[in-house]
């Protein structure tokens, strides 16, 4: 090797930086294991018990949870400037919650986990169209790969796209608008009233369908329903303390294991039986979304720079 070469050599990491991406790899793999098993009981109940109703709990009980940080001092963090903002993403968010409920109880875990990968990819449509941001060719490849990767795993013309296929597509577009909203109401809106709001007006959207079809559950379904509640709760705290460690680019691939514990569970726990589509289609979906986490990475950096 030259002196040049040596001069212009990258330094290697620094071990904080390792070491944080590391953290991140670790918190989110957990919260993809706890995100994978909550699916699971929510399918398991969904077997006896309507899709709308079980969202519906699933948030109830969840806002229980959160209600208590809210309350003394903290409670004027729940004002809102924006509260049509607030209740309309509550309103998308909640649609999309319960078409992936029901998408749950109709389809396989692989696809429902696979499909919803295509998350990221919606947003980068949305905030093009809604948001103004400037989408170049790499991105825009980026997104085409991720709709390719959905249609791998569909086969139209090839295998049955059912009602529970449609609505996990449909869902996608419903949390990625969500982000959108969110994204616009983190420029003049406290992080706590946009969490806290999330959850009151999402709970209230899912009431309306659940109350339609209610039934008092058992014993056993109200457990499994306050524990879904609290892993999702926990699960959400894993990604949240991830995406603190490290860049969505370094953590983004290590989402793509959860598509390895949603099969496994699928199939010893319900007898699915995954085809190749879903592991072809869904590396495809994940390597758009983390390539699709890069640029926006680089695109905040030099924002601030």
């Amino acid at each position: 090797m030259s002196s040049l070469d040596k001069q212009v050599s990258p330094p290697p990491p620094l071990p904080s930086v390792t070491n944080n991406a590391l953290k991140g790899m670790a918190w989110l793999t957990l919260s993809g294991i706890i995100f994978s098993i909550f699916v699971a009981i929510v399918r398991d109940i969904s077997f006896d018990m309507h899709a709308a109703e079980t969202a519906f709990l699933r948030y109830l009980l969840g806002l229980l949870f959160i209600l208590p940080l809210f309350m003394g001092k903290r409670r004027k963090e729940l004002r809102t400037r924006r509260p049509f903002s607030q209740a309309f993403r509550g309103l998308m968010h909640g649609g999309g919650v319960l078409l992936w409920f029901y998408a749950i109880a109709e389809i396989s875990l692989a696809e429902v986990t696979a499909l919803g990968f295509t998350a990221p990819v919606f947003s980068t449509i949305g905030a093009a169209i809604f948001l103004g941001e400037r989408i170049r060719l790499p991105r825009i490849l980026a997104v085409l790969c991720g709709l390719a990767g959905a249609v791998i795993i569909l086969q139209p013309g090839f295998r049955e796209v059912t009602w529970g296929h449609i609505a996990m597509l449909v869902a996608a577009p419903c949390f990625a608008g969500s982000k959108i909203i969110a994204k616009k109401l983190t420029f003049d809106e406290n992080p706590t009233a946009i969490v806290a709001w999330l959850s009151i007006s999402v709970t209230v959207v899912l009431a309306i369908p659940a109350f339609q079809v209610w039934r008092m559950p058992t014993l056993e379904e109200w457990f499994l329903l306050t524990l879904t509640a609290a892993m999702a709760t926990f699960a959400h705290v894993c990604m949240t303390k991830a995406w603190q460690a490290a860049d969505l680019s370094v953590t983004q691939p290590v989402e793509f294991l959860q598509l390895i514990w949603a099969t496994l569970i699928g199939i010893y726990l319900f007898g699915e039986d995954p085809f190749w589509g879903i592991w072809v289609g869904g590396a495809v979906i994940i390597a758009s979304a983390t390539y699709i986490a890069h640029r926006e990475m680089l695109a905040r950096k030099r924002q601030q720079a």
